[in-house]
């Protein structure tokens, strides 16, 4: 099978989703280009702040895509390329992106709130606090893993840790030339990407080697830094600058796969059953961020929604990342699918680095050093964990604020502390950092499935808040079903394999339980809102 069919197989289906089931969402759920966004009506420089959509998108992207869109479907091709293939198109159309544009959407409506807010409106106090503590928890092991990742990568590639420190550098820069003196934004954009590639040499000249235990040190205090300032100064301006590096990832490998055009090695599909591992429903709890991710409801509901100028934008930035993560998707896939599993296991086995020796190969069909481009691929990679570990921080950050916060009660004084964002982002930074120094490993392999849980639950925040609002939402409770499913199973079996384990059975029995509590919360709610309806139309 040639992997140049691939790409040009997804890219045109993603293109044709994107002009047609994109549109049909936006239609159905009444998206107006009129109404003003909270941030304008809430603007408080700060969180607050409309971005313009190249920015937005750059935050957006960057936030969601890290690491995630890589690893998972490099892990899951054990199950042979074409399942996997399969689920990302159909993942990314009608799961990932309904998910993505949904969740950005109902919180845009919602004053820029998590969707926590919305299942309190839409369910009841109840499911609002669970989601809550269940979205801060699995926020603390995306900081605590997160942190490990990106203080690893520093040690074994240095010359990342220089590029990554000056790249803040120039992102204030940016931030306080755009926002504050007037520099137009194509202006800025050109000097930006300039002084990226100078950052980079300077990267290979002068390569940072600190400890990993020193970089995690830097790394908390840094994230503490970004999650308390405005968005204008770091957030928008470091996520913006940092996406043009994934764009030209993207298009070096986009370029040098049309070119090298290699051959597919790996089985188009192997076994049912992998290593003690079950296509369903490991497979989809596996590929993740490459189809669809419960981390992406809360970026989209957490930050992006707090920065949207439009709702015409929310298509672009909701449906339209999913699909370029889609992309990227299927580009991970090839660059295990092209080699052989001995040459997989001389690169011990690592996601990362066979996807950044595959890129790096497959631009030299172009004349750029292999040694070069793996080198860049690894700096990008590097860049996007960086953006998802700020990003998952100030999103945590959000949610415990939102959690201490009572419509009808005034804040007593203990209240007006946690609410704080100082200090709720250092209980929140304390914890995750805690978890990076000693235990989160033992509960990582919980995450995956705590995330594709996470990602049913927002589904079926969504649509609970379509149903409630008299709008179309089988786009959403039709894919929330089946997310409901493969979740329940994985954690089925994850119980059932770890009943020694006390960890891992707490957090498995825990996540399980919580499931089932917002499904009949869930199926309550809807029934009465049917009641309602047959009523009305009575009357």
């Amino acid at each position: 099978m040639s992997a140049m069919l691939l790409v040009v197989i997804s890219v045109l289906v993603f293109l044709v989703a994107y002009a047609t089931y994109g549109a049909f969402l936006a239609k159905k759920w009444g998206i107006d280009v009129k109404r003003k966004t909270p941030a304008h009506t809430l603007n408080d420089g700060v969180d607050y702040l409309p971005a313009k959509a190249p920015v937005l998108l750059g935050h957006h992207f960057s936030s969601i895509a890290g690491a995630g869109p890589i690893v998972g479907p490099i892990g899951a091709a054990i199950f042979g390329w074409v399942p996997v293939f399969l689920w990302i198109l159909i993942g990314s159309i009608f799961f990932g992106g309904v998910h993505d544009m949904g969740a950005l959407f109902a919180s845009v409506r919602h004053d820029g709130k998590s969707l926590g807010e919305v299942i309190g409106e839409n369910i009841g106090e109840t499911g609002k606090k669970l989601f809550s503590v269940f979205s801060w928890l699995t926020l603390l092991l995306v900081v605590a893993a997160f942190t490990n990742i990106v203080a690893g990568t520093f040690v074994n590639v240095p010359e990342a840790a220089t590029a990554s420190i000056l790249f803040i550098v120039i992102a204030i820069g940016f931030g306080i030339f755009v926002y504050r003196k007037g520099v137009s934004l194509s202006v800025g954009s050109v000097i930006g990407v300039i002084l990226l590639v100078v950052c980079i040499w300077l990267g290979n000249k002068f390569p940072v080697m600190l400890s990993k235990e020193t970089w995690m040190i830097i790394l908390l205090g840094y994230i503490f830094v970004a999650s308390v300032t405005p968005v204008w100064i770091l957030l928008q301006p470091r996520d913006y600058l940092n996406s043009f590096l994934l764009y030209a990832m993207l298009l070096g490998g986009l370029v040098g796969i049309f070119l090298a055009n290699p051959v597919l090695e790996l089985a188009p599909v192997t076994a049912f059953e992998v290593d003690g591992k079950m296509m369903f429903p490991m497979l989809f709890v596996i590929v993740a961020c490459g189809a669809i991710s419960g981390f992406h409801s809360l970026v989209g509901s957490g930050t992006t929604s707090k920065q949207l100028d439009n709702e015409k934008d929310i298509k672009l930035i909701g449906y339209g990342s999913m699909l370029i993560e889609g992309v990227l998707a299927v580009i991970a896939l090839i660059t295990v699918a092209y080699i052989t599993k001995d040459q997989a296991a001389l690169l011990g086995g690592n996601p990362v680095t066979i996807f950044s020796t595959g890129l790096g190969n497959f631009m030299g069909s172009f004349g750029l050093p292999a040694e070069v481009g793996t080198s860049f691929t690894a700096l990008a990679i590097s860049a996007f964990a960086l953006t998802s570990l700020d990003t998952a921080t100030r999103l945590a950050r959000f949610i415990f604020q939102e959690a201490f916060i009572s419509k009808d009660k005034a804040q007593s004084p203990a209240v007006k502390v946690l609410t704080n964002r100082f200090v709720a982002t250092g209980i929140t930074v304390a914890f995750g950092g805690a978890l990076a120094f000693k235990g989160w490993s033992q509960i990582w392999p919980i995450f995956g499935s705590a995330n594709q849980l996470l990602s049913a639950i927002a589904l079926l925040a969504i649509g609970i808040w379509l149903k409630a609002t008299g709008k179309e939402h089988r786009m959403a409770t039709i894919p929330m079903v089946f997310m409901f499913a493969v979740t329940l199973v994985a954690l089925g079996q994850l119980i059932m394999a770890n009943l020694t384990n006390y960890v891992l059975l707490f957090f498995s029995v825990a996540l399980f339980i919580l499931a089932f509590v917002l499904i009949l919360q869930a199926y309550k709610a809807f029934k009465n809102m049917s009641i309602n309806e047959e009523i009305k139309k009575v009357g």
